[in-house]
């Protein structure tokens, strides 16, 4: 007889170091657990339809933890072929036993796809960050107060960053545990999982305040709103624009311009002659032949906005006044708009491509940021605080008709135009921050322009250096962006 259950069976008995086991959420036949002492092995079978959207079906096994910070690690083998590629093995965290609680998972699944799931509202949807290696030997999780992070190893047992969420906050106490999803609910699954380590405690709560930062290059697709992380290193890089092959994304670090392959893998730096303090406000003209730069080698390093050749070059200087900052190339490559501080005053500017005098298009008191023309060059929109709270405007490439776009309590930030024109991506910090500031909760929401809705396409740790500039992919499917994470040592 099938077994469905709405919620949590449990079977009522320890396994191993984990406390209880049991089906969550609806499940067409009951799984089960066991545990093999001498080989350290735990065997899991499940059933159920999935783990995604809105609500869960699994079997799980877990621990109920106390504290702010805990991780759980293993080595995660399926048994046999499998009927779904999608079957899920997952180490996991997740508030209460109920099919729809707030959670995040590192699934391993039957195709190899390793990733981070999570969702952070009881009932919300579920969203994923693609881990860029597949089957890795060794997954990890871990819970460093209010985030939480995917490490993979490989058969050298080393583990690396692979990923992270922003903020998903749990109350204390919450479950740990690792468990099985067969995707197909007329089946069950079994995984295996070995070399267990369950680890937990730690008094810090929230954001880790010390530690090491890390970056995430992250590309997400427009429509699914699924997101893979193709680079990540120590230290701080920022900004990417998309290269108009579609095949690689360029970046800067350390005051270089660097470019990596859209499926990530090495990097290499890009010769931009004396200009080796180049700032996150960079692009790449319509035709592809060319680069802008912000750079501020010059003395007395203020930011001055130079152009060079794609392949790198010797930079040719436009601007004759600082500081400046890059942001917009008009669609037909004749004209930069940029931002200025003149006077004291931070507005926006255009100026021809070839130099010349530069054009002052706003006037408002407070700070004026981010221009890019709309892709057919009718309209620049930009954000501007001259309301008293950031949102998004628009004008005529003249300075004329200044609209806002965007009203509510939010902070929004750098928008940025799919090819064709219909959607726009943006960045929103809390109502309470002012500027737009590095290591924040922020969110990245899209506009559809043909009827204003907004949608959020990505929430993150981030901010300062996530999307500076032009980031869409030339055939509008994707845009790519920087994530953060700064984990404490004993994070790993």
């Amino acid at each position: 007889m099938a077994a469905l259950t709405c919620c949590w069976t449990s079977k009522g008995q320890s396994v191993g170091v984990f406390q209880g086991h049991g089906d969550v959420g609806k499940v067409e036949h009951a799984g089960s657990a066991a545990f093999d002492e001498k080989s350290g092995t735990y065997a899991v079978t499940g059933s159920g339809e999935n783990m995604w959207l809105g609500k869960d079906a699994l079997h799980f096994v877990w621990k109920k933890v106390d504290g702010p910070n805990a991780s759980i690690t293993a080595e995660i083998v399926f048994v046999g072929e499998g009927k779904n590629a999608h079957r899920k093995a997952v180490v996991m965290v997740r508030q209460s036993l109920d099919e729809d609680s707030v959670y995040a998972d590192v699934a391993e699944h039957g195709s190899g796809l390793t990733s981070l799931q999570f969702r952070d509202e009881r009932g919300g949807m579920t969203r994923e960050v693609q881990a860029n290696v597949e089957a890795p030997k060794r997954v990890r999780i871990v819970k460093q107060g209010d985030y939480f992070t995917m490490w993979v190893a490989g058969p050298d047992g080393k583990f690396t960053l692979a990923g992270a969420t922003g903020k998903i906050v749990l109350t204390e106490p919450f479950y740990v545990g690792i468990g099985v999803c067969s995707h197909d609910n007329t089946v069950t699954e079994t995984a295996k999982f070995t070399h267990v380590e369950l680890k937990e405690g730690g008094e810090h709560a929230g954001a880790p305040a010390a530690g090491k930062l890390y970056s995430m290059m992250e590309i997400i697709n427009a429509e699914g709103l699924s997101r893979r992380a193709i680079y990540v290193a120590e230290g701080r890089f920022e900004a990417p624009n998309w290269m108009p092959d579609g095949k690689r994304l360029l970046f800067n670090r350390n005051g270089r311009i660097e470019t990596i392959a859209a499926e990530g893998g090495a990097t290499s730096v890009l010769d931009t002659g004396f200009a080796v303090r180049c700032n996150n406000d960079h692009g790449i003209s319509p035709d592809g032949k060319w680069l802008v730069v912000s750079d501020q080698s010059k003395e007395p390093h203020d930011s001055l906005i130079y152009i060079l050749p794609i392949e790198g070059g010797t930079p040719r200087q436009i601007t004759k006044s600082a500081p400046s900052y890059w942001h917009g190339w008009s669609p037909d490559g004749k004209t930069l708009a940029f931002v200025g501080q003149r006077n004291g005053e931070f507005d926006i500017y255009s100026i021809p491509t070839e130099g010349g005098e530069e054009k002052r298009l706003t006037t408002a008191k407070g700070l004026d940021d981010g221009p890019e023309y709309t892709p057919n060059g009718e309209w620049i929109y930009f954000n501007s605080v001259r309301t008293g709270q950031m949102h998004i405007w628009k004008m005529r490439p003249d300075g004329s008709e200044q609209t806002q776009v965007t009203f509510d309590d939010a902070n929004d930030w750098f928008p940025h135009f799919a090819p064709d024109g219909s959607k726009m991506v943006f960045l929103t910090f809390d109502k309470s921050v002012e500027g737009h500031p590095e290591n924040k909760d922020v969110a990245l929401r899209m506009m559809d322009l043909k009827d204003g809705k907004i949608t959020v396409a990505a929430k993150l740790f981030g901010g300062q250096g996530t999307n500076n500039v032009p980031s869409w992919s030339p055939d509008g499917k994707r845009f790519a962006f920087v994530s953060y994470a700064i984990v404490a040592d004993e994070g790993k």
